[in-house]
């Protein structure tokens, strides 16, 4: 089969030729059209200009009479580019103008000339009529008989040239489609060429490859940034089993060692009571661990994406309800207000227990921070905004410098200040796996104006409700 046979066997090459054929019908319409329409609009201000002067006309002769028409007329007829004038009898016969000759019968009627009509000029008595005009006939009082008229050359030459320029114009973007045809099917395989070799690097273990993007948005364009995106998130959960690998033999180290020290010292002690104390302190040490490791389990099990299957529709605020319902125990004993502005009826597509946990690790770290605040309270406001649902958790804690936002929700980081309280340092982590999976937003905002107190916002996105 020849390359040209080759070639039109591509989708895109057929296409082009269809969208071709459908681009010259238009392009015939549209010249046709075009030149229509100027040839209307050139004639339709040709007889509002007609009209204004024969009414400029019908005044002069109340003002001035025939002796100020004629006088006015004869200055018309000499400016350059003047329009027809003619003063004719009752009979028809011309008695003065700038025509030589007109076609028998036209001044019979007062009015507009049904349609264009020839004339003849001084210049060109001996030539065939081949002047056309369009005029208004006035009829006087007296009899005489006034024709105001305008040549219709310039429409036509206006008409004719347009007509010609489309045809240029539209004639070049014609061969320019026509190049495109033959050139878009071998663009096409080599787009397929190029995303071929991506393909054959990322197999062979480069994941930061991505597939190219000619930025046209194209069909080509929507396949690679789909898989791009597939392949980021590969290459994310890849970077977070690493990271989190890092952060275990940084972070377990220490526990780990009290652990051992722990045991070693009940071992060494010869009292049973410091052994019984001894070994509480490991067991509590060993839950903190468990909670870590389950936090570990939690986040990676949702990054996954393994609880998308368990998504339905919710009761968001039935859910906030019951997360304010659990801990306002807890806050009263820190001496803390729960206050909650909950709007009803919220449904959305969610993961009621994730959404449960995401929310309760907010509220357990307002209590555990905002604990001794000037402020103590703590504030949950879930509404609809525009086409998000925004729940917020406020308190006026210490807060959070900005400088600090982004990497507080990184595993395992934690504040010099918070190094006091307990905890893994996995609750923000969870919380934005959490938003991750079901498509929002994890914002973090100063709840004072001096940066004072903390504002924790989840933003389901449109569509979510």
């Amino acid at each position: 089969m020849s390359k040209f046979g080759v070639l039109f066997r591509t989708t895109a090459v057929r296409l082009s030729a269809l969208y071709l054929v459908l681009f010259s019908l238009c392009a015939v319409f549209l010249v046709f059209y075009v030149t229509g329409m100027s040839e209307r609009l050139l004639q339709q201000q040709t007889r509002e200009a007609i009209s204004v002067e024969a009414t400029q006309i019908e005044d002069i002769y109340e003002r001035a009479g025939v002796s100020g028409l004629l006088r006015s007329l004869e200055r018309r007829a000499r400016q350059p580019g003047a329009n027809l004038y003619v003063i004719a009898g009752p009979s028809g016969e011309i008695l003065a103008g700038n025509v030589a000759g007109l076609e028998p019968g036209l001044l019979d009627d007062e009015g507009w000339t049904s349609e264009p009509f020839h004339y003849r000029r001084f210049t060109d008595e001996n030539r065939a009529d081949n002047h056309v005009a369009l005029a208004q006939v006035l009829v006087l009082d007296n009899g005489l008989r006034i024709l105001v008229g305008r040549d219709l050359q310039e429409p036509e030459k206006f008409r004719v040239l347009v007509r010609q320029a489309l045809v240029v114009a539209l004639g070049i973007m014609g061969l320019g489609a026509l190049v495109i045809w033959f050139g878009i099917g071998r663009n096409a395989l080599r787009r397929i060429d190029r995303m071929s070799e991506a393909s054959t690097k990322i197999m062979a273990g480069d994941l930061s490859q991505r597939l190219p993007m000619s930025g046209s948005g194209d069909e080509f364009d929507r396949l690679s940034e789909s898989l791009n995106a597939m392949l980021g998130r590969i290459e994310k959960l890849n970077e977070g089993l690493k990271q989190v690998s890092d952060n275990i033999a940084h972070d377990l180290k220490t526990p780990l060692t009290r652990l051992r020290n722990k045991a070693e010292a009940a071992l060494a002690s010869k009292e049973g009571g410091n052994q019984n104390g001894a070994l509480e302190e490991i067991i509590g040490e060993s839950d903190q661990l468990i909670r870590t490791f389950n936090a570990l389990l939690m986040i990676s099990r949702v990054e996954a994406g393994s609880a998308v299957a368990e998504m339905s529709d919710v009761d968001l605020s039935g859910i906030v309800g019951d997360c304010v319902e659990l801990y306002e125990p807890l806050a009263e004993e820190s001496a803390l207000r729960l206050e909650a502005d909950v709007q009803p009826g919220v449904v959305i597509s969610g993961n009621r227990e994730l959404i449960g946990q995401a929310l309760g690790n907010l509220i357990d770290n307002a209590i555990k921070y905002a604990e001794g605040a000037e402020n103590p309270r703590i504030r949950l406001e879930m509404k609809k905004s525009g086409v998000n649902v925004v729940l917020a958790v406020a308190d006026h804690g210490p807060g959070i410098p900005e400088n600090m936002r982004r990497e507080v929700v990184k595993r395992f980081v934690r504040l010099d200040e918070s190094r006091t309280k307990p905890g893994t340092g996995l609750g923000l982590s969870l919380v934005e796996a959490v938003m991750e999976m079901h498509h929002g937003s994890l914002d973090l905002w100063a709840t004072e104006p001096d940066g004072n107190g903390l504002t924790v916002r989840m933003v389901f996105p449109a569509g979510a409700t």
